[in-house]
């Protein structure tokens, strides 16, 4: 009989917690209820800016099965948190509508939302602006944009240039905000018991809600077990700490009994982060030939008054094209809104849509192919640190995509092809995202009976992660996937960093990897049964992972989109998306496409649906459910393609693989954009393309 061969990463593994998931066996965050426990939910500000001055509490404890209402006045104190957002219910400061200021806690959902209702609120009212403009008094330049990117870069002499240049292009883009939304809204459940703190929170890093909430609570990390094992989506909005594992974990101190919250659909815009609205100026210097003289990318943003959040949207001008003078710029302005936070490729997502959108409207002016544009720019060496690139497959992505799309093969001319009343184009965009790592410890153990267990506290948000390491052990063992087991989302298990940026599998993989290999050679050396406690190897990647790459690392792609625009009604159809991506060596092809697939049905959103304003005499979000914050459905993603080139970059890791999560997103609006404008020939620089905003140029 033949051995089978082992499954190494790249082959299309089905996820191991599939079954648990299909059947509702798979335990999230809200799916714990400790005996005794009670139901929390959070009172948010109704007014802008000002402060709580009375908290009229009666009426909602006569409400049959409320237990209490934690408030400034008697909540626990909290020691300083390393998140000025998780300093809730510390005083009577309200910075932004939706500020929690009271938590009910109740023996039922029921009651605790009966008991909501019930409270009443007095506030003392401060003026309040939500409204950020290009030419806001309060803007100034930060030091560092997110991700500890410099504000400002600035390379030769970019004004000159640009007057000097042989064709010119100066645009001004501009995106609303935009909510991650997962499918599991944010919730925790608490539980104290001699001294320690246990809980399940729907988040995106165990490990770090931990630190958080020692911080917070003044206690040892070690007397803290945080599980997130299960997560339903958090696309950037549980990568750091909210308040609901720091809200449970009071209330269950305060109470002594287990405490539940979780975060009514309505309420996560407010306290969870989203993407921060910015205006965007891109200006272009070519020649004649169309290679670019001079790049100038400015962008304008806001933050909130309770902490500093930039969006990093001009940073990706730093790596995607050669020219000799360039400079990108930040500026923000802190107003009386939520936070900001990550959002899925935050600074990529935002700032790509412009230089693509840029460098289309560059093509129009050259009379020249977009693709062709793109790759007569290409850099020999990453423009803005004159780093080698550890691999730049973006001509590659390019000319596949134009392949496969038969890009080539259309009418260039806007507006010229028609199919009843649908107005027809095709775009093209390119994307970009860089190879992040951050130090990250595993186990690999050997049990007597031969059982292979592998354990890293890594949290799966619905990427397919279990699998993925399991075929990465797998590799280092040289057995087939099927033997590892996997132990992941929990601080009980060795310590690693979260799943955001999209660095988790090269950061958990790595250690994995190195832990099984160091578990194969163990193995190797015995010629007899293993000891009664087995074998147990530990890896810790703090030093290589640590360690500061002579190159610049970075994975590309290529969005090609056909979309139709009804002429009578403006709707936008996405008729055929494609994307080819350069992403390292590819890990398991059926996750991986599902990743990429994901980032562009978001991309869609972006594209045509998604948007929210503040509105500025309340101060509150408009869209605060999936009613009025349209995501895309399946009957928005016809036909969605995603393909990728082969890789061997050897300056990553051991597998040699980059970050996926996020770059499917990337410049699949822009593409859409640059399609609707073929279509149409009208050029709509702010999103979502809508049809009440394209109608004008239609009718």
């Amino acid at each position: 009989m033949t051995t089978p061969a082992p499954q190494f990463p790249g082959a299309p593994v089905v996820r191991r917690e599939a079954w648990d998931k299909v059947t509702g066996t798979a335990r999230y965050a809200a799916d714990h209820t400790p005996d005794g426990c009670l139901y929390a939910l959070t009172v948010p500000a109704t007014v802008a800016r000002g402060r709580v001055t009375a908290v009229r509490a009666v009426d909602a404890l006569a409400v049959p099965g409320v237990h209490s209402v934690l408030t400034h006045d008697n909540a626990p104190r909290l020691q300083e948190p390393d998140d000025p957002t998780l300093a809730v219910l510390q005083d009577d400061r309200v910075p932004h509508h939706g500020w929690p200021i009271a938590l009910v806690l109740a023996e039922s959902p029921e009651a605790a939302r009966t008991g909501a209702g019930e409270l009443h609120v007095e506030y003392e009212r401060d003026p309040h602006d939500v409204t950020l403009t290009d030419d806001h008094p309060g803007l100034y330049t930060p030091e560092e944009a997110n991700g500890e990117q410099p504000a400002v870069r600035v390379r030769g002499d970019v004004e000159p240039a640009l007057a000097a240049a042989d064709v010119q292009v100066d645009v001004t883009y501009r995106m609303r905000a935009l909510h991650n939304h997962p499918m599991e809204p944010h919730a925790a459940t608490a539980v104290w018991a001699d001294g320690r703190l246990t809980v399940h929170d729907s988040s995106q890093g165990s490990t770090k809600v931990r630190e958080s909430l020692a911080q917070a609570l003044g206690l040892e990390a070690d007397r803290i077990t945080v599980v997130s094992e299960h997560v339903g989506g958090g696309f950037g909005s549980k990568g750091t700490t909210r308040p609901q594992p720091v809200l449970a974990a009071m209330a269950a101190r305060h109470t002594g009994r287990p405490v539940k919250l979780v975060f009514p659909r309505a309420q996560l815009a407010e306290v969870v982060g989203h993407r921060a609205p910015t205006i965007q100026r891109v200006r272009l210097g070519a020649g004649a030939d169309g290679v670019l003289t001079a790049v100038s990318h400015e962008v304008v943003t806001q933050t909130s008054t309770v902490k500093e959040f930039v969006e990093q949207a001009a940073v990706p001008a730093r790596v995607m094209y050669a020219s000799p003078h360039s400079r990108t710029a930040h500026r923000v302005t802190a107003l009386d809104v939520p936070s900001p936070s990550w959002m899925r490729a935050p600074g990529e997502a935002s700032g790509m849509y412009a230089l693509e959108s840029a460098m289309d409207e560059l093509a129009a002016a050259l009379g020249l192919d977009p693709v062709e544009l793109r790759l007569r720019n290409e850099p020999g060496t990453e423009p803005d640190s004159g780093r080698p690139f550890s691999s730049r497959g973006l001509a590659a992505c390019l000319r596949d995509g134009a392949a496969r799309f038969g890009w080539h093969d259309r009418d260039p001319r806007p507006a010229t092809r028609q199919e009843g009343r649908w107005l027809m184009g095709t775009g093209v965009a390119a994307a970009t995202y860089p190879v992040l790592v951050s130090p990250s410890t595993a186990s690999a153990h050997a049990a007597h009976d031969g059982t292979l267990r592998v354990e890293v506290n890594a949290t799966d948000i619905g990427t397919g992660a279990r699998t993925v390491l399991a075929q990465i052990a797998a590799d280092a063992l040289g057995v087939d996937p099927q033997a590892v087991r996997i132990g992941i989302g929990s601080t009980d298990r060795p310590a690693a960093p979260l799943a955001g940026g999209s660095s988790g599998t090269a950061s958990w993989g790595w250690a994995v990897h190195k832990a099984a290999a160091a578990l194969a050679a163990r193995l190797a050396e015995r010629a007899g049964p293993l000891p009664a406690d087995g074998i147990t190897t530990t890896a810790d990647t703090a030093q290589e992972a640590g360690e500061e790459s002579p190159y610049a690392r970075h994975a590309f792609g290529a969005h090609f989109a056909e979309t139709a625009v009804d002429a009578v009604t403006g709707e936008v159809r996405v008729r055929r998306l494609l994307g080819v991506y350069a992403a390292g060596r590819i890990l398991n092809a059926r996750t991986a496409r599902s990743q990429f697939t994901g980032g562009m049905v978001m991309g869609i959103g972006m594209a045509l649906t998604e948007g929210c304003d503040l509105d500025p005499a309340f101060g509150d979000f408009t869209a605060r459910d999936l009613a009025s914050y349209h995501v895309p459905v399946c009957a928005d993603t016809a036909d969605i393609q995603a393909h990728w080139i082969e890789e061997d970059d050897r300056h990553l890791n051991p597998m040699g693989s980059k970050g996926i999560g996020e770059i499917g997103i990337v410049g699949t609006a822009a593409a859409i954009g640059n399609a609707v404008r073929h279509a149409t020939g009208a050029r709509l620089r702010e999103l979502p393309l809508t049809p009440d905003a394209l109608l004008p140029y239609l009718l």
